[in-house]
C-alpha cells in the first residue's frame, strides 16, 4: 500500500527531474515498463524508460521558468491522486490532476496527467 510519505518522496524526485531534465532522473521515477499518459486519452502514451525520456525531453520546461505547488487529494491502495498548480513565466498557468499508480518499489508504473489552462 502506498503511503503519504511514499507520494511525497516521489513528488520530490519528480520536481528534481522536472528541474534537471536529466534522463537518469526521469528514469528513476518509473518502472522499466511504465506507461506515461501525457494526455488521458492519447492513443499512444509514452512507454518504458526510453519512450518516457523521449516524450519528457520533447516537452521539457527550462529550469527557473515555472513553479509548481501540489497537494495529495487521495490515496487508494497503490494509486495516488495529486492536485497541482503550475505557473509559468511566459505561458498560461495550469491546474493539474495526476493519477499515479505505484509499483511495490515506490516507482510509478503508470502516470496519467490531466491539465487545464487557466484564463
Amino acid at each position: 500500500m502506498t503511503t503519504r510519505a511514499d507520494v511525497e518522496r516521489w513528488m520530490d524526485l519528480y520536481r528534481a527531474a522536472w528541474t534537471s531534465n536529466a534522463p537518469d532522473d526521469v528514469t528513476a521515477l518509473f518502472t522499466e515498463d511504465a506507461v506515461y499518459h501525457a494526455r488521458p486519452f492519447d492513443p499512444e502514451p509514452w512507454q518504458g524508460h526510453q519512450g518516457i525520456v523521449v516524450g519528457w525531453l520533447e516537452h521539457s520546461d527550462e529550469p527557473g521558468t515555472w513553479s509548481f505547488d501540489w497537494n495529495l487529494v487521495g490515496l487508494d491502495g497503490d494509486t495516488a491522486f495529486v492536485q497541482g498548480e503550475t505557473n509559468y513565466e511566459d505561458e498560461p498557468d495550469y491546474d493539474n490532476l495526476w493519477v499515479i499508480r505505484f509499483a511495490d518499489d515506490g516507482r510509478a508504473r503508470e502516470f496519467t496527467e490531466w491539465f487545464m489552462a487557466r484564463d
